[in-house]
Formats: C-alpha cells, sequence, structure tokens
C-alpha cells in the first residue's frame, strides 16, 4: 500500500466499521506481530473498557528526520536468488521492495569482496595500476547487479544505496593481505579514485549509488575476512585530503560520505576526529554504526554525544545481523525465545561478557530499532536480505542469520519473524519522516512515534512481556484503547486530524 494512501484508508476503515462514534475516539490501523503467530496481521479487536497506562503522542515536539530502512545487496543473497526459481525469485523481490512487502527504502552493498561472498576479488586486481585502467566492476554483473536492478523495477518509491569496502586490493596495503593491514599513504589518490571509478561503473548499468561508508570496520575483525585498518584520525586525514576533494573534484560531491561504520561502544572518538573543526568536517556528511558491541545495550550516551556533536550530520546504522548461529528453519517461535548467542558468548573479553547474553532475535532487532530511532539515529540497515539454511554461502563460514532463509535445492523459502519485525518500521515510517514526541507510563513497554510528511503517523509499540497488555493512545485529547498481544511489536497509523 503507498503511504499517500494511508490516511485514507484509515478514515474509510473508521467510517465503515463506525467503531469511532464517540467523537473522542482516535482512528487507528494497528497491525501486529507476535509469537502467537501474527504476521504483520491487522488488529482489529479493541477492549471496551479504558486502561490504566498511557501512550501519548505529541506531533508537535520533533526531532530527526528519517533516511530510510532497509537491508544489503551482498553477492551471497545475491548468488542465492539466482539459484531459486523464478516466482520464488520474485516472491522475496517483492517482500523486500514491494508496495505491499517491506518497501526497503535504504540499502548497502560492499565494494570489492567481503565475507559473505563466494571468494576474493577486486575491482583492481591488477598490481600498482595507479590509474585503475583496468577497474572493472565485472565480478558483480552475473549476481549482484541483476539483483539490485530488479529491487529498482519492483520499488515504486525507490530506495537509496550506499556502498562500503571492505579492504582496498592487496597491493595498495602495507601487508599486501586480504585481511588486516593499512593503506600504504602513496595510494591514497588511487584509493580515492577508486570510490569515483565505481561510481561510474555502476551509473553505467542504470544503477545510482547514494554514498559511502569510508571503510566497514576500521577497528578490524579479529583478523578473519577482508578488511583495512584506519585509526580515527587516519581516516579524517584520507576523507579531508583525497576522498573528499576527488569526488568534489570529478562532480560528484553530492555523494554522501559516513565516517567509522563499527561499533558504537567507540562512537565518541571517531566523531571528535570527524567533527573536530570545519575543515575536517567539510567532507563528513554522517557517521555510520554497527550494533555487534551487545544483544541488548543501544549505548544512547554515545548516540546522543554524536548527535550533539554534529546535529545536522547523518547518524546511520548500517549493519546487523544474528551472527555466530546457523539459521532456524521454519520454527517462528524460536526467533522470539532466548536461544540465540553472538560472538561475544564465546570470544568476548571477561570485562564485557555481560553484554552478550543468550537472547530473542525478534526482541534484539525491535529493541534495537527502537532504541536507536530514540537517540537520533536517522536509518537503520539490516545486514544480509537473504542467506541459505546454513548461514551462507560465506568463504569464510562467517555464518549468520537473515531475515529471509531459502533452500535452493528445494526451491523453499522461509519469511521469517525478522522479516517482518523490520517491516513494522520500513513499510510505514518513510524517508522524510519526522520522529515525533511521546509520554509512555508503562515503563516495560518500548514505544517509538514519527509523521511521515503525508500527515499519517506511525507508533512503533513493543511489549516483550510475557503476559498482554492494554494502554490508551491518546492524542488531541482523543484516546483509543489498545490491546497488545505478549511478546508482540505493533505499529499503529493514526490520523493526524486536530480539533
Amino acid at each position: 500500500m503507498k503511504q499517500s494512501n494511508y490516511l485514507i484508508l484509515i478514515l474509510v476503515l473508521a467510517m465503515a466499521t463506525g467503531c469511532e462514534s464517540n467523537d473522542k475516539g482516535l482512528e487507528v490501523v494497528v497491525y501486529e506481530t507476535s509469537i502467537a503467530g501474527k504476521k504483520l496481521s491487522r488488529v482489529t479487536d479493541f477492549p471496551e473498557t479504558i486502561g490504566t497506562e498511557t501512550v501519548k503522542i505529541d506531533p508537535e515536539l520533533t526531532y530527526q528526520k528519517i533516511t530510510g530502512f532497509g537491508g544489503a545487496f551482498t553477492e551471497s543473497s545475491a548468488y542465492l536468488l539466482n539459484k531459486m526459481g523464478k516466482e520464488n525469485r520474485k516472491k522475496i523481490i517483492d517482500a523486500y521492495f514491494g508496495k505491499d512487502g517491506a518497501n526497503y527504502s535504504l540499502t548497502r552493498t560492499h565494494m570489492n569482496s567481503c565475507d559473505f561472498s563466494l571468494g576474493n576479488y577486486s575491482y583492481a586486481p591488477i598490481e600498482d595500476d595507479r590509474d585503475l585502467k583496468h577497474f572493472s566492476i565485472e565480478e558483480d554483473k552475473d549476481d549482484l547487479i541483476p539483483f539490485i536492478k530488479d529491487a529498482m523495477e519492483t520499488s515504486e518509491d525507490g530506495f537509496k544505496i550506499f556502498a562500503s569496502p571492505w579492504t582496498a586490493p592487496p597491493w595498495m596495503k602495507d601487508n599486501k593481505n586480504w585481511v588486516g593491514g593499512k593503506l600504504l599513504p602513496k595510494y591514497y589518490d588511487t584509493w580515492a579514485l577508486f570510490f569515483s571509478k565505481y561510481v561510474d561503473a555502476y551509473k553505467q548499468e542504470g544503477i545510482d549509488i547514494w554514498g559511502f561508508t569510508v571503510e566497514n570496520e576500521p577497528l578490524g575483525n579479529g583478523n578473519n575476512w577482508e578488511s583495512m585498518h584506519f585509526s580515527p584520525d587516519e581516516m579524517t586525514n584520507f576523507v579531508v585530503h583525497h576522498l573528499g576533494p576527488k569526488l568534489e573534484a570529478d562532480g560528484k560531491g553530492n555523494l554522501k560520505i559516513l565516517g567509522y561504520d563499527q561499533n558504537r561502544e567507540h562512537l565518541k572518538e571517531w566523531v571528535d576526529s570527524q567533527y573536530k573543526n570545519e575543515e575536517s568536517s567539510k567532507y563528513f556528511d554522517g557517521t555510520a554504526i554497527h550494533w555487534y558491541a551487545s544483544t541488548f545495550e543501544v549505548f544512547p550516551e554515545e548516540l546522543q554525544y554524536a548527535h550533539e556533536k554534529a546535529p545536522d550530520k547523518l547518524l546511520i546504522q548500517s549493519e546487523a545481523c544474528v551472527d555466530a548461529e546457523v539459521p532456524v528453519w521454519k520454527d517462528d517461535k524460536w526467533y522470539f525465545e532466548k536461544n540465540a548467542t553472538d560472538w561475544g558468548w564465546d570470544w568476548a573479553p571477561e570485562k564485557d561478557k555481560h553484554l552478550h547474553p543468550k537472547y530473542a532475535p525478534v526482541n534484539r532487532y525491535a529493541r534495537d530499532i527502537i532504541g536507536c530511532l530514540n537517540n537520533w539515529v536517522d536509518g537503520w540497515v539490516d545486514w544480509n536480505m537473504v542467506l541459505d539454511k546454513k548461514g551462507g554461502p560465506n568463504w569464510f563460514k562467517n555464518w549468520c542469520i537473515a531475515p529471509v532463509i531459502v533452500d535452493p535445492e528445494k526451491d523453499e523459502v522461509y519469511l521469517t519473524p525478522l522479516y517482518y519485525t523490520l517491516s513494522h518500521f520500513s513499510k510505514f515510517i518513510r524517508p522524510g519522516a519526522t520522529r515525533i514526541g511521546f509520554e509512555n507510563s508503562d515503563s516495560s513497554l518500548m514505544v517509538t512515534a514519527a509523521q511521515n510528511e503525508d500527515g499519517s503517523i506511525a507508533v512503533i509499540v513493543f511489549n516483550e512481556d510475557d503476559q498482554s497488555k492494554s494502554f490508551n493512545l491518546s492524542m488531541h485529547g482523543k484516546i483509543k484503547t489498545i490491546n497488545i498481544d505478549k511478546q508482540a511489536i505493533q505499529t499503529i497509523l493514526v490520523a493526524n486530524l486536530q480539533e
């Protein structure tokens, strides 16, 4: 359903059902996903009695504008789509990008290979090719580019794409390796040229790139798969004196440059470097972050600090996934239960073990997205869109879970509860929406709210308790009592009609 039709739907449904005959009733349409089996299902059975807890919406209190929600185009996901039958390939792309699906609006992809590739590759394989005369994206043309183009054809509203390198080609690095090491200063200009050529090459394929992160996980990944290290000041120097000026000189100054691109606990030192002064800030359009430092902690102080340091810059969650797990196949309840563990369960330092307990995947997604939005994050991007039953393919065997799991041998598709959880945000909070204020008397409910450009308001409520709850949704003096199931997430669409 198009966002411009939401307000009309709310009014029509209210008139047709007669449930809003009371002048004081708030007009709403409610969707719920729950452990009981609802999957973005309409809720129409509202309590007749008034509840004791209240969520009061304040559209006049405004915060950040929303850039979008979505996931990443990876070679692994694209490869799997090519192995699916035509009908199921279309089903998956429609589920993510169709108007009746999640309607993703912000996406990511990788430059050169990453762990979720079939092997190591670079667009610039010829050693010491400083002018990149042999630059080629041929590697992407069988899988990745067709996936992106099919998504573009499906999406009526369109979506933004930002690209991230995991590493420069080994010949540009001090250790001559895919993993670890640093970019040699003599190749700084060549690496900046690489970004510019990438934009041109994708443009020739009919794909516009919206922006970049400078480097995926510049602090490294434990020397496991493709990586390249920067300190905060090294990255700032590269952007200020090489990448930014090169893109500007090539007429690409409108491209977004996002710094950092790793876990939130180190965010302060990176934004301090990026936004040290006017010169350092000039080419940075924002900062990218990941969630892997904890399965429950959002790091609100760090997010607030980043916003206060540069209130007019973007703050985008660029990667998240259930890692260190093999996908659970067609068992929805598992995704609501505290059985998942992440990398930190086994590998985190002892002082950080408390940040990595067992958790429920749906809870982790819902809590993190709501927590991010309530702390100035304007975009939230998941990792792989599609993985197989093993959690790959992944050349390093770094198995993870995606919202959509497939069995290409049997041509079967499983839309996990994570897919529906993400849809509660991406489908109903559209680009250009503004996060708005609220008061919530029930501390056990997580809440966020945003007003779309068409005037419609989306309120997201998450109840992770083992019992259902009732609350009064209030705005402009009008009230609607709503029931939310146990272990459930709701999107409540509200008509913003002032008296």
